[in-house]
């Protein structure tokens, strides 16, 4: 596996893989790998014959306050996990390499970005799209696997590959859960053992409005409110929202429809987490 640090040379490296004749599947990542990016990487390598993996921690995505600093990183652990995972390239620039001048170009998205995550986050997505353009610029990957977990993410991401005609298929992974279904996350690493006690709550919660839906509940409204009493029964949790939305564009629904989907944000602890869940049918 090659370890690459700056653009050119992963130009340059994409560049002789497909002058022998190999497509190339990208899998952006900021690092501290669990078994969901490795997942991820794996799936990669059942499309494409070449897997590049990127790791940057963005800092344009942060917000002042958020945990830019104190966010995981373990290089060494990571780059052995991508190498037994069969990854064919390692892609770890410095901040200094993807933005040698302070950026005065973002990529924004709208109508999508508003809603769940962005409107606790501004300006968030601007930053994910931007360092995600950049890296589909440098790397021209044919392909690239985003997990489901950040569903708001994979949403934005396929809407900007369409309204900017990149040459590649965005593919998604299902969420890669814990026994206890909590959803893999780097930042899982920040929960107290009292307070990973409570963290399944999300999943559970999702699970339990599954089952309302099944039982014939429809009304956003009140399986919203049902899934929020469940969770504040749970230590340490802050519910930063819970909503029903269309899947594909992200909008609120009172009720429940074929592409209906629970998203959520609670903080657990200090630790923000995010889990989300199709009510009726599974797609993406």
């Amino acid at each position: 596996m090659e370890i690459i640090t700056t653009p050119q040379q992963m130009k340059d490296w994409t560049a002789a893989r497909r002058a022998a004749g190999h497509n190339l599947a990208l899998v952006p990542t900021m690092g501290y790998f669990h078994e969901g990016h490795l997942a991820l990487m794996r799936m990669a390598a059942e499309k494409a014959e070449q897997v590049m993996v990127s790791l940057f921690v963005n800092p344009i995505q942060f917000a002042p306050g958020e945990d830019l600093a104190r966010y995981p990183r373990d290089l060494a652990r990571d780059r052995g996990l991508a190498e037994a995972t069969g990854v064919d390239a390692l892609f770890v620039p410095g901040v200094e390499a993807m933005y040698p001048e302070e950026p005065r170009t973002r990529v924004t998205v709208s109508g999508l970005t508003e809603n769940l995550c962005g409107a606790s986050r501004p300006g968030h997505f601007d930053g994910v799209c931007t360092v995600v353009a950049k890296l589909f610029n440098i790397v021209q990957p044919e392909l690239a696997v985003f997990g489901r977990k950040d569903f708001q993410q994979l949403a934005v991401i396929r809407r900007m590959t369409a309204d900017l005609n990149f040459n590649l298929e965005i593919v998604s992974h299902p969420i890669v859960r814990e026994e206890d279904g909590l959803a893999m996350s780097s930042r899982n690493k920040y929960l107290t053992p009292a307070e990973r006690n409570s963290a399944p709550c999300l999943y559970r919660a999702l699970q339990r409005a599954r089952e309302q839906v099944a039982a014939g509940e429809t009304r956003a409204e009140k399986l919203r409110s049902s899934a929020a009493q469940f969770i504040d029964n749970h230590d340490y949790t802050a519910i930063e929202y819970i909503s029903i939305v269309d899947a594909n564009t992200l909008e609120d629904q009172p009720t429940v429809g074929p592409d209906s989907l629970m998203a959520l944000a609670v903080r657990v602890g200090s630790t923000r987490l995010i889990d989300n869940a199709f009510l009726l049918n599974e797609s993406w």
